[in-house]
């Protein structure tokens, strides 16, 4: 933790996080960033902090296209039906963002281009011919998730640009071992093709420098730190795709999909100015100044966020993240978490849609275990939570101090705070301000389950009920004496 960055604040704050793409139904694994996120947001806004809170949907790249051809759809088609999804899903989880956008807005086009027109201008930005993988059977290059192959930094199945199954790495086009088209499995073969390159070898002290200072969680600090030591490579920032935001100046290139999707943070950030009026507030936050930017993101997307954001930023000269805050995994009864094997639990059908409480999920995802470690979803470890920690202790102090207030008072009453339980608030106040600036939340829930035991104990063993009864016999008789 970096003391400069310490909440409260009286800079502003934007907490942004990781933008989901717009192919599926909302499973349990998202809500490990977005709850988190949301409660920070909370807690940012009971400090009086300047705190301003956006998302949105990641409508390009393989993954939309993909589920496109899945279902007979076009993308566009495709990312405005699932993005409803996702917008009408957040706040149902009592998720509330300032903003939530999509990147095919035309903010996004535009900031996109940009963006990167300041980077070709400021000469970050070259051509370059590379092997790309080629399928006879499909008759098209195939970028991305359409390939599959061994990944050249540890050997296992990859994906074609991400180590999914392995070391998590990313992985340039044209680097994949022994490529094969995803879709029909078959061998492919290298065809020479002019991509778009982001000098970021050029951008290596910068990084090496920003990592060591940004403020966030190590796990994210220290993963990307490793692969800085490795070397950076300059970065393909193209794909052979129809679908996405085109290259300025080559129409039959588009931009890779995480060139435009962190840009999207901005371009959400310009819609909130415009819903609020005042058109220029966004600034704020990405022009150089003291705006401070918390990105909340999983752990297989650091890279990403660590590494060639905060190098896309440098290079068109916009503020950079005061901190980065990376999750661990999920998994699911014990199980990696897998979608393909069943090891999963998806929001609407598993949980809402069977009337359960968005906020029993939301204090276990919080409560589970510490922000960087993975989270074990287990039904009955969650009804276990629930009973004994959210409804025994927090439930039962709330309903025991508001029933009681309530039934012999109709209000809260004037009197004096026990000296040795103000110590406690303060103690508990203190510790959950720490905990913030810490970005580990169990603790803020381990904290207010402490506080309110202390409560539950101190309301036992001061037995209100029986002073109650005694001042209630004392005025009536005092009344019968002034009769008398």
């Amino acid at each position: 933790m970096i003391k400069l960055n310490n909440y409260p604040t009286k800079d502003p704050v934007l907490v942004t996080c990781g933008l989901p793409y717009a192919s599926g139904q909302m499973h349990i694994g998202h809500l490990r960033t977005y709850v988190p996120a949301d409660v920070f947001v909370r807690l940012l806004k009971k400090m009086r902090v300047d705190v301003t809170f956006v998302c949105g949907s990641d409508t390009h790249g393989t993954p939309v296209i993909v589920k496109a051809e899945e279902e007979g759809l076009t993308p566009k088609e495709t990312y405005e039906k699932y993005h409803k999804v996702l917008a009408d899903t957040f706040p149902k989880l009592n998720i509330f963002f300032d903003n939530y956008a999509h990147t095919d807005i035309e903010e996004n086009h535009h900031r996109t281009l940009q963006i990167v027109n300041t980077l070709i201008d400021n000469g970050h930005i070259y051509a370059k011919e590379i092997e790309t993988p080629f399928c006879d059977t499909c008759g098209r290059s195939q970028p991305d998730r359409f390939v599959r192959g061994k990944c050249p930094y540890c050997g296992s199945d990859a994906r074609g640009d991400e180590c999914d199954q392995g070391c998590g790495r990313y992985i340039e086009p044209g680097l994949i071992l022994e490529p094969r088209c995803a879709v029909c499995d078959n061998p492919t073969r290298p065809i020479t093709r002019k991509h778009q390159f982001l000098k970021l070898s050029a951008f290596e002290d910068f990084i090496g420098d920003f990592l060591k200072n940004v403020d966030g969680t190590k796990n994210a600090r220290n993963f990307a730190l490793g692969w800085v030591k490795e070397g950076l490579r300059d970065w393909c920032i193209t794909r052979d795709l129809d679908w996405g935001i085109k290259f300025p100046g080559d129409d039959s290139l588009v931009l890779y999909v995480w060139v435009d999707a962190p840009i999207g943070y901005m371009s959400s950030t310009e819609v909130w100015a415009k819903k609020i009026g005042k058109p220029k507030e966004w600034e704020k936050y990405w022009k150089p100044g003291n705006g401070r930017l918390v990105h909340y993101i999983g752990l297989d997307i650091v890279q990403h966020h660590c590494i060639f954001w905060p190098a896309m930023l440098k290079g068109s000269d916009y503020n950079l993240p005061s901190a980065i805050v990376a999750s661990g995994m999920v998994k699911i009864e014990g199980h990696n978490f897998s979608r393909g094997r069943g090891y999963v639990v998806w929001v609407l059908e598993d949980y809402l849609d069977r009337g359960l409480d968005p906020d029993y999920l939301r204090y276990y995802i919080t409560s589970y275990t510490s922000q960087t470690k993975d989270l074990d979803f287990s039904w009955d470890a969650f009804a276990e939570k629930v009973n004994n920690e959210l409804v025994a202790t927090l439930g039962n102090f709330l309903y025991r101090g508001i029933h009681f207030t309530h039934k012999h008072f109709g209000e809260v009453p004037e009197g004096k705070f026990d000296s040795k339980l103000k110590k406690e608030v303060e103690s508990a106040i203190e510790t959950i301000t720490d905990a913030v600036n810490e970005y580990e939340l169990k603790k803020v829930a381990d904290e207010v389950l402490r506080i309110a035991a202390v409560g539950n104990e101190y309301f036992q063993s001061q037995q209100p009920w029986k002073l109650v009864h005694f001042r209630r016999t004392q005025q009536r008789t005092q009344g019968l004496g002034s009769v008398i």
